[in-house]
C-alpha cells in the first residue's frame, strides 16, 4: 500500500475484506479516503476521537453502510483506562481500527481468524468479532459474580461500612459492565435495521444476538441483587440509628432524675429545709434511686427497654 501500515485480510474465498487501520497514523486515516467504500462522515468521526457513537447510510439500496465506535476493554477503577474500536461495515467489507487481541479472554487471534473465514460476509465477519467481545465480558462478569456471592455473605456476617462501601464500589462495576453491553446491543439492532431482515438468518448473527441476550440478563440480575443489597444497608441502616436514638433516650430518660433533683438542690435557697437535715444526703440518694428504679419499672413495663438490654450477640444484622 504504498507505505501505509494497514493491513487487509480476505476471507470466505475472496467474499469479503477486513482492513486494519492505525487510527493514530495521520497516514493511514489519510489513505482510507483511497478505499472504495468508505464513507467521510467516518473518516472525520475518528479525528473527533469518539469512543461511542453508531451512524448509518442506508441511501443506496444495497451500499448500506453503518459506522462507529465502542469501547470493548474498560477499566472499573480508571475512567481513561479504556480501549476502543471504531469500524465502518458493509456488506463486502469491514474496517476496524487495530484490535489488542491480548484482551480477548475467550479466543486468540489466530482462533479469530480461523472463525472469519466461515463467515459469508462482512456482516457475519463483524458478528464474530462483536460476539468475541461479548464473551470476553461473559468471563469478566464471571469474576465479578465471584466477588458479589463474597460479599452477598459479607453483608450478614461482617456488615460494618467497608461493606457498604463494597456494595457501592461492585454497584458502580455492574454499571459500567452494562454501559459496555448497550452500544454492542444497539449494533445488534442496527445491523438489522440497515441490512434488511435476511441478517437475522446468519449462523453468526444468531449466536451472537443470543450470546448478547444472555450477557445482558445476567447483568441485569447482579444488578437487581446489587439494588436488594442496597436496599437491605439502608434499612439496616436505618434500624441501628433507631436502636442507637432509643437507647439513647432509654439513658435520658432513666438520669432524669439525677438530672432533676441535682439540679433543684443545686438551687440551694434559703427555704430549703432539707438541706439543713442530718439525714438529708441519704435521703436525696434514696429519692434518687427510688425515682430511676420506678422510671425503670414502668419502662420496662411499657416494653421500651427490651430491645435495648437484648445480647446483642444473638443479632444476625
Amino acid at each position: 500500500m504504498g507505505g501505509e501500515t494497514m493491513d487487509k485480510q480476505s476471507f470466505y474465498k475472496g467474499e469479503w475484506e477486513w482492513t486494519f487501520v492505525d487510527v493514530s497514523s495521520d497516514q493511514d486515516v489519510a489513505s482510507l479516503h483511497n478505499l472504495p467504500k468508505v464513507k467521510k462522515k467516518w473518516i472525520e468521526s475518528l479525528k473527533e476521537e469518539q469512543n461511542s457513537s453508531l451512524e448509518m447510510d442506508t441511501s443506496e439500496e444495497g451500499e448500506e453502510f453503518i459506522w462507529g465506535s465502542i469501547v470493548y476493554y474498560q477499566d472499573a477503577e480508571d475512567q481513561s483506562e479504556q480501549t476502543v474500536l471504531h469500524y465502518s461495515l458493509s456488506q463486502e467489507t469491514l474496517i476496524t481500527s487495530k484490535i489488542d487481541f491480548s484482551l480477548f479472554r475467550a479466543t486468540s487471534e489466530e482462533q479469530l481468524m480461523k472463525n472469519m473465514d466461515t463467515a459469508e460476509n462482512a456482516i457475519e465477519g463483524f458478528m464474530i468479532l462483536l460476539g468475541e467481545i461479548v464473551a470476553s465480558f461473559l468471563q469478566g462478569i464471571d469474576e465479578f459474580e465471584n466477588q458479589l456471592q463474597d460479599l452477598l455473605w459479607r453483608v450478614k456476617s461482617k456488615n460494618n461500612e467497608n461493606v457498604l462501601d463494597e456494595i457501592m464500589d461492585r454497584r458502580h462495576e455492574s454499571l459500567v459492565w452494562i454501559n459496555l453491553l448497550i452500544p454492542i446491543a444497539e449494533i445488534r439492532s442496527a445491523v438489522q435495521e440497515a441490512f434488511d431482515g435476511e441478517v437475522s438468518s446468519g449462523r453468526h448473527f444468531r449466536r451472537t444476538h443470543r450470546r448478547i441476550t444472555r450477557c445482558q440478563e445476567i447483568i441485569d440480575k447482579y444488578d437487581a441483587q446489587l439494588r436488594e443489597m442496597v436496599d437491605l444497608e439502608t434499612v439496616i441502616s436505618s434500624h441501628r440509628g433507631n436502636e442507637i436514638v432509643k437507647t439513647l433516650t432509654v439513658i435520658t430518660v432513666l438520669f432524669a432524675p439525677v438530672t432533676a433533683w441535682g439540679a433543684i438542690w443545686a438551687m440551694r435557697f434559703e427555704t430549703m429545709p432539707e438541706i439543713k437535715w442530718k439525714f438529708g444526703y441519704p435521703i436525696a440518694l434514696i429519692v434518687i434511686a427510688l425515682s430511676t428504679v420506678g422510671i425503670y419499672y414502668y419502662l420496662k413495663k411499657k416494653r421500651w427497654t427490651d430491645s435495648v438490654l437484648k445480647n446483642p450477640e444473638n443479632r444476625k444484622f
